[in-house]
């Protein structure tokens, strides 16, 4: 029987986790000496190396002192609160990564709230010692009162306190001494976090994660419960409605460093994936062949959030991308669904059309650039929020909102969240910067982003997390200013541009393909206006003094995906394809708009 732990990382983004991660596969001697691993290991989807932050749970595992050590890495951002709820269920204890100048921060309460509701006992590490104005002391302390707030108990009260510097490679019990390696902290694993409690009984294993291989097929992954796992073993797959059926390990693969190896059997408390058994969906048991018994099925928030995904039906589709007819959106959308627990679909009364449910602008905006990257060609509509009617009331999604920023701007931003009907909850001083506490309905953060900081001069550092359905708090005003549309197809001329520029800021380069109906600008009124980009300089054979002085065009501002989304009133779409983001309007042509067509938004 071989000893194993298994620990889950958490922290709020940019804290250090997958850093730390690196360090401890480094300390597990995975790499030989030839090898150069570099940084960020874990994060090997490109999105999450673009973007810095880990959006996919992920299992390795190191060896250290005779016991295996299964890491669990999740994602630090609520929106990808699905894949922590599923992942948290295979660990028997966590890590908790705090930065010892932030402190806790609103993802991390997310994340800790699910930890301790599972029972999970924390072992704290505060990282980021070595940063000027830190205060390690105060830190754990405020982890303390989070823990208590959190109606954490005695025993997850007192947890044991790990310090140093993942980035510099040390950890130490005083954060005054430095050490030379993460040693300490891996001691502190075996010591503190306990090995799997294998209760008596026969076969159970929950369906945490889903892998798919495109030489077998489906895997089933979680973490054995009790009883013993097999090659050709008879099981039970048994769904979330309790229906049973009968199925066989074909085989079974087990985590060692990055990869899995197949073995013939698999012990109670260790993580495994399962192949041979089908139809199986995350939440659902494998038990045994004769008298199965079902675990806890995993429960998942529900969405906040919807947007309409459709064809591209611009003048420029299938210009760029491979799939793009209504079919093979509908079949991406269903793989995602297997993989993506917090993720809803619901076709419409268009089959071009569907709904699509997640927890938040960023979770939706990762599916799409990832369609995206894989050739598809899609639009889609404004982010809504979803309303529901509680006990007779109308009710809507409310979110805590944190905004670190300088203290002298932060006047503007109490107004301009408390415009869009958020209720400030504190305002805690940290040295020169101020940290706000808020609690604002999800229709208020959406757009608010970039104007938070392009009135902050980039310093503000906006995070939030959904706490509840609330009471409809009324109107929140949208975008103050109208679009610039476009009045013909053709290439943007810089002449045309240049004569423009006074009527607001344009997205589009000189040069650039448009047609009839994109939008093109932001208008610097509130009204939409069409506008001729396409329109050449009429060309005479007399001269006048000045007539030719040089266009200089302002630089066009350029969107994220997300930043599109959170940018379109309800009458636009973001076309997505592979290698471009444009805003068009969904009615194309100026006449449909001014009839003023009957049409689902």
């Amino acid at each position: 029987m071989k000893d194993i732990r298994n620990i889950a990382i958490i922290a709020h983004v940019d804290h250090g986790k997958t850093t730390l991660v690196d360090k401890m596969l480094l300390a597990g001697q995975l790499f030989g000496d030839h090898e150069r691993p570099g940084e960020l290991i874990m994060d090997n989807n490109d999105q999450e190396r673009e973007r810095g932050i880990t959006i996919l749970a992920k299992n390795v595992s190191i060896n250290y002192k005779g016991t295996k050590i299964n890491i669990i890495d999740t994602p630090g951002h609520a929106d990808f609160g699905g894949e922590v709820e599923r992942v948290l269920n295979m660990a028997d204890g966590v890590i908790l990564l705090v930065d010892a100048f932030e402190g806790p921060m609103p993802q991390t309460r997310f994340v800790m709230d699910k930890a301790l509701q599972l029972g999970l006992n924390p072992l704290v590490v505060v990282n980021k010692v070595d940063k000027p104005n830190c205060t390690p002391d105060e830190v754990h302390e405020m982890v303390f009162d989070l823990m208590f707030s959190l109606d954490a108990t005695e025993e997850q009260l007192d947890f044991p306190t790990i310090y140093g510097s993942a980035k510099n490679g040390w950890m130490s019990e005083d954060w005054k001494v430095e050490t030379d390696s993460i040693v300490p902290l891996l001691d502190a694993i075996l010591e503190h976090i306990p090995a799997p409690e294998i209760p008596e009984g026969n076969t159970q294993m929950l369906v945490t994660s889903i892998e798919f291989s495109k030489y077998i097929g489906r895997m089933a992954i979680g973490r054995l419960s009790r009883g013993t796992l097999k090659t050709n073993q008879p099981l039970t797959l048994i769904n979330r409605e309790g229906v049973e059926t009968k199925a066989r390990a074909r085989n079974l693969y087990v985590y060692e460093g990055f990869g899995r190896v197949e073995v013939d059997e698999v012990q109670a408390g260790d993580i495994c994936a399962v192949f041979g058994v089908e139809g199986f969906e995350i939440g659902d048991t494998i038990a045994a062949g004769e008298n199965p018994e079902a675990l806890p099925t995993i429960a998942i928030d529900e969405p906040t959030l919807s947007m309409t995904f459709t064809i591209n039906d611009s003048p420029f589709f299938g210009k760029e991308g491979k799939y793009v007819t209504s079919r093979h959106i509908k079949d991406r959308l269903t793989a995602e669904l297997e993989r993506n627990l917090a993720l809803r679909v619901e076709e419409t009364d268009s089959a071009d059309k569907f709904r699509v449910f997640g927890r938040g602008v960023m979770h939706l905006s990762v599916l799409i650039e990832t369609m995206r990257r894989e050739g598809y060609e899609l639009q889609i509509g404004q982010p809504q929020v979803i309303i529901k009617e509680i006990d007779g009331v109308k009710s809507e999604p409310v979110e805590e909102l944190t905004i670190d920023l300088p203290d002298e701007m932060s006047g503007t931003a109490i107004n301009m969240v408390t415009q869009r009907k958020g209720m400030m909850l504190s305002m805690l001083p940290k040295g020169d910067r101020v940290t706000l506490e808020f609690e604002i309905p999800s229709r208020g953060i959406i757009g608010m982003r970039s104007n938070m900081l392009t009135a902050t001069q980039g310093e503000a550092i906006m995070t939030h997390r959904f706490k509840e359905f609330q009471p409809h708090k009324g109107d929140i005003p949208g975008r103050m200013n109208g679009s610039l549309i476009s009045m013909e197809q053709g290439k943007a001329i810089p002449f045309s541009i240049n004569n423009l520029q006074d009527r607001g800021r344009f997205f589009v380069e000189a040069g650039e393909e448009i047609y009839e109906g994109q939008v093109i600008g932001e208008n610097s009124r509130a009204n939409d206006l069409v506008v001729n980009v396409t329109k050449t300089k009429k060309l005479t054979n007399m001269r006048s003094s000045g007539a030719d002085d040089k266009a200089r065009i302002v630089p066009p501002r350029k969107f994220t995906l997300e930043e599109a989304l959170e940018y379109i009133q309800g009458d636009e779409y973001v076309e997505a394809t592979p290698e471009s983001i444009r805003l068009r309007k969904i009615l194309l042509r100026e006449a449909e708009r001014k009839r003023g067509m009957k049409i689902n938004f």
